[in-house]
């Protein structure tokens, strides 16, 4: 599975690249807002720092608006995917930005019909939100394996893009499923590699070494 960081951040996304675990960066407008930089210029600069595909957001809510802006984004860098909303304006600047060659990122995805309406207009990828179905206690994992059915059933090479990851729990949960892809805050990725038996059994360690007299250098 793919590690998209899901953070405007570029300090935050260039100590996670430098350890490989970037495969690439997915913003919206909550997160450009929160970095306080404007949104060309941040994204230009998170596109020249890692190699994989970077979600930029449209703003407009009009297919003809969405296109515009969609193909503006997409001249930052090679590496744009652009994305926009799962709206039927959103499928209609899906189709004629993915035609035009670009990678497109549909998002805002709460079903299985809106995941299979987006594959048949070309999109690159598709986020479902995970956590925002948790919270009207749905389970979004549910949506995960309906989608990857569906896209396996027909061959669809759209990729599913887990997104709205709030836990550690929810990126293993999303790999075993089979997303191609989860986003996530840079906070969640590094609790991946925490657990309470790995610090007890660092303590042990130490405690041993110390007592022991034991130094390398």
């Amino acid at each position: 599975m793919k590690f998209f960081v899901d953070t405007a951040d570029v300090d935050a996304i260039r100590e996670l690249n430098e350890l490989g675990m970037v495969d690439g960066v997915t913003t919206n407008p909550s997160l450009i807002a929160k970095s306080g930089r404007d949104i060309l210029e941040v994204t230009k600069e998170i596109c020249d720092m890692v190699d994989g595909p970077v979600s930029a957001e449209v703003v407009a809510t009009e297919a003809d608006a969405m296109i515009e802006e969609g193909r503006k984004l997409a001249k930052i860098a090679d590496n744009i995917a652009v994305k926009v909303p799962l709206t039927w304006d959103g499928l209609k600047a899906c189709k004629v930005l993915s035609d035009d060659g670009n990678m497109v990122n549909v998002t805002l995805c709460f079903s299985a019909n809106q995941a299979l309406l987006a594959a048949k207009a070309g999109a690159t990828f598709i986020s479902p939100f995970i956590g925002r179905l948790d919270d009207l206690n749905l389970d979004g994992m549910d949506l995960i394996a309906d989608i990857r059915e569906i896209y396996d059933n027909y061959g669809f090479d759209t990729q599913i893009l887990a997104a709205s990851i709030r836990s550690a729990n929810h990126m293993s949960e999303a790999a075993k499923i089979g997303a191609d892809v989860a986003t996530a805050p840079p906070a969640v990725i590094h609790k991946m590699a925490e657990h309470v038996l790995t610090d007890k059994g660092l303590a042990a360690f130490l405690k041993d070494a110390e007592k022991a007299g034991i130094k390398i250098v």
